[in-house]
């Protein structure tokens, strides 16, 4: 698949204003420092699409991407880092809940994990949460270009077995490098594909 086209949609911040057009959505969710809007721009090739902040957490909102006029990028609130209260920590738990668990559209969540470090207690309950409510996903280790390359499938092994999954759920990726840039868009292709049969 080659990227032609990507555009910014929309933001929303409330949960009545998430957008239920039937396009297919592939969904992006993590930390807040674990490269969300710095994948977006290099599967698009557009490095101010997202915008990226050196401010862990100041994503506060859902953000759509429209690509090649077919499919959309959401990109969900980061979670983790965020310096704000626990009522509005709660407000975005809510946003990311009930877009995860309500959209029709969605054909994959894609969660971001910093493959140098142990998953934490919050990605933790996000596989969780996935796996509990039968949703699909799979799993972007970042940060692949501060790993040598000869440990790399040694980390997603380490990852799969700390959440309990199998190694096939993790891609290793490098906004940097552009580590991972061709499997991910090939299965974003091939969920496409299916989704078309399908309907």
């Amino acid at each position: 698949m080659i990227i032609k086209k990507a555009i910014y949609k929309t933001s929303v911040v409330n949960v009545k204003d998430i957008l239920d057009d039937g396009m297919p959505e592939f969904a992006f969710v993590g930390r807040s420092n674990v490269g969300k809007s710095s994948l977006i721009n290099m599967l698009t090739n557009n490095k101010s699409l997202a915008k990226t902040s050196s401010t862990p957490g100041k994503t506060k909102m859902i953000n759509y991407f429209d690509i090649n006029d077919s499919f959309r990028f959401v990109d969900l609130p980061g979670y983790g880092y965020a310096k704000v209260g626990k009522a509005q920590f709660d407000v975005w738990s809510g946003l990311i809940g009930e877009y995860l668990s309500g959209s029709k559209s969605l054909l994959t969540i894609f969660v971001l994990l910093d493959m140098r470090h142990e998953p934490t207690n919050q990605d933790r309950q996000m596989i969780e949460f996935l796996v509990y409510n039968n949703l699909p996903f799979m799993v972007i280790a970042t940060k692949g270009d501060k790993i040598a390359k000869s440990k790399i499938n040694q980390y997603v092994r380490k990852m799969a077995n700390f959440l309990h999954i199998r190694e096939e759920l993790i891609m290793a990726t490098s906004s940097e490098s552009k580590l991972g840039k061709e499997k991910i868009l090939e299965y974003i292709e091939n969920k496409l594909g299916l989704n078309d049969e399908r309907n």
